[in-house]
């Protein structure tokens, strides 16, 4: 017995399952049939090897149950106790196992209890998060409403359009300007019809690359108007980005230039028209300035040059006469000819004719070769006589014989030598004065004065001195290696209001000394040299004169000596001066300037 009980008890541990059947089998065997009771009760003897007898209920008598006496064996008694034990075991373990099942049951019901509460907590805050986002919507619905009808009453077209540049809304301008509905404009292949073949690819790229990058840009193309016109407009796209940064929307705007885009074809048109007119092959390069007086001359060029008339141009000393008889040389028919330049108040007047026409070898005392004139080297281009005014009267005959008859003689010959020459004159003299005073021939003064061209001083053309300074000023700093990059005001002040009586020539003059003596980058002239009286008395007017010549001389003299008395030449004085070498030559002959005193002995 002592074994069966530890066998039980060995068990129980692991087939609980088993052990659980006893007890509800002792309750169910007083109602179920005898022979399936007593069966089942061997089964399990014969399993578990236990020697029980099975209780059944007493009968009315008392008396145990006609079966359990058939199966019990003897020592009975002894059977009825343990089974009793083991009866007691197995309803522990139940009770155990109730037990745990209960206290799964209340974790369980405390965990779904919990969740449920949190659940529901989380679902009255989605609750809330989509009522205000709801909230949010119709407002955002209501501020896009509100902006619409804003950007309506723009006269501006305002495009929206999606991330990926689709087309979200067009406001009013644009559906009246185009005569299209919203849905015809966001339809594909809308573009092609709305902007100008020519601009449309342009536009296309542009759209792409800033969509890819979102990147704003700006074009400007043609947008064809409801009544088949084409208008230009400025177009731009601009990203808009939320607080985020990321790209929600693009807005695009149209600013009609049409007016704008007008004014500056006009502008341009105007000045192409000038240019073709006065800069056919970049004639005009040193001529600098743009005021009303410089740009009806050069429209007198422009015109006269193609010709082969008689040009006389008037106009006081260092206006720039020679700069125009060069621009009428170079758009001329001439211009790969030769253009001889001659100063007439260089040349000593016993020498004059001689210059222009040439001489035979031993014409007079010093004679020693036959020498070609001017007018015979100007053969088939263009002779520029400066100063023509200052002409003795025996060199105006022959210059009247060359203008009317194209020949004239040498000096010392008799056989005629017949020219080609296109004839341009110039001088600062009065010369209908000088006819009414017997000084100059009316008929040649007739024969020059065939086209006159008057070019106005300086004092007359106040808007060109900021240029003519600039120009001056970086001209002369790249010669003396200087980085000049502005001027003073106080010095383009005193070049506005002073008069200059030597023209553009003083004005060349006075920032060439300015250039030389200037250390910074700021460009600035001492004032003192711009205080002479502008409007001097008679009786001075020679003195003044004569404070230019000296300070023109001291100039030259600077610059041959500087340059061991060469003229010419890469190191030469003219390049020095900013000069062309013939106009430095008349000037050293007029100023009696000895060069050669300034060569180094060799």
């Amino acid at each position: 017995m002592q074994q069966t009980t530890d066998d039980v008890r060995r068990l129980q541990g692991s087939i609980d399952d088993l052990i659980g059947v006893l007890a509800p089998l002792a309750l169910w065997s007083g109602q179920a049939p005898a022979h399936l009771v007593d069966r089942l009760i061997e089964v399990l003897a014969r399993l578990l090897r236990l020697d029980f007898a099975y209780a059944l209920p007493e009968d009315e008598g008392g008396a145990p149950h006609v079966e359990w006496a058939r199966l019990a064996p003897a020592g009975g008694s002894t059977c009825s106790r343990d089974v009793a034990a083991n009866q007691a075991a197995i309803g522990l373990q139940e009770t155990r196992h109730l037990g745990e099942q209960e206290r799964v049951a209340r974790e369980l019901d405390h965990r779904v209890a919990q969740r449920t509460r949190e659940l529901a907590a989380a679902n009255e805050e989605l609750r809330r998060e989509i009522g205000e986002r709801r909230r949010m919507e119709e407002k955002l619905r209501q501020d896009e409403r509100e902006l619409r009808r804003i950007t309506d009453v723009i006269p501006q077209a305002i495009i929206v359009l999606a991330p990926d540049g689709t087309m979200l809304h067009a406001n009013a301008f644009v559906l009246e300007y185009t005569g299209l509905s919203l849905g015809d404009i966001k339809a594909a292949g809308a573009r092609g019809s709305i902007f100008h073949p020519d601009d449309v690819e342009k536009l296309w790229d542009e759209r792409q690359r800033a969509l890819s990058r979102g990147e704003p840009f700006e074009l400007e193309l043609r947008a064809r108007r409801k009544d088949g016109r084409y208008r230009w407009f400025l177009v731009r796209y601009v990203p808009f980005r939320d607080e985020r940064g990321r790209l929600t929307r693009w807005y695009a705007t149209g600013t009609d230039i049409e007016d704008r885009k007008r004014a500056e074809e006009k502008v341009r048109n105007e000045n192409l028209a000038l240019r073709g007119e006065i800069d056919g092959s970049s004639m005009f390069e040193e001529i600098v300035g743009s005021s009303e007086g410089l740009r009806r001359v050069l429209a007198q060029v422009a015109k006269v040059a193609p010709t082969d008339s008689t040009v006389l141009i008037l106009g006081e000393t260092g206006t720039g006469k020679e700069l125009i008889a060069r621009a009428i040389h170079r758009q001329s028919s001439r211009s790969t000819q030769a253009f001889i330049r001659v100063n007439c108040a260089a040349i000593p007047s016993s020498l004059i004719t001689s210059e222009l026409f040439g001489h035979e070898k031993g014409a007079f005392t010093g004679a020693v070769q036959r020498r070609t004139g001017r007018f015979e080297s100007a053969n088939g281009g263009t002779i520029f006589l400066d100063e023509v005014g200052d002409l003795t009267a025996e060199t105006q005959i022959a210059l009247l014989r060359v203008l009317q008859e194209r020949e004239f003689e040498r000096i010392g010959s008799s056989r005629p030598i017949s020219v080609d020459v296109r004839v341009l004159a110039a001088t600062h003299r009065d010369l209908e004065a000088a006819v009414e005073a017997g000084t100059f021939r009316q008929d040649l003064f007739y024969r020059l004065n065939v086209f006159p061209l008057q070019i106005p001083p300086l004092r007359e053309r106040r808007d060109d001195i900021p240029l003519l300074a600039e120009y001056l000023i970086a001209r002369y700093a790249r010669t003396a290696g200087k980085s000049i990059r502005n001027i003073g005001k106080r010095t383009l002040e005193s070049f506005r209001a002073y008069d200059w009586p030597g023209n553009v020539r003083e004005l060349q003059n006075v920032v060439e000394r300015a250039v030389i003596l200037c250390d910074g980058e700021t460009f600035a002239v001492d004032e003192t040299w711009l205080t002479r009286e502008t409007s001097a008395p008679a009786g001075r007017s020679v003195s003044l004169a004569g404070s230019l010549a000296d300070s023109e001389r001291q100039m030259i003299e600077a610059a041959l000596a500087a340059s061991r008395g060469r003229v010419s030449g890469p190191s030469g004085a003219a390049i020095r001066l900013g000069i062309a070498r013939q106009t430095l030559e008349s000037r050293i002959q007029a100023l009696h300037i000895d060069k050669y005193r300034f060569k180094s002995p060799s």
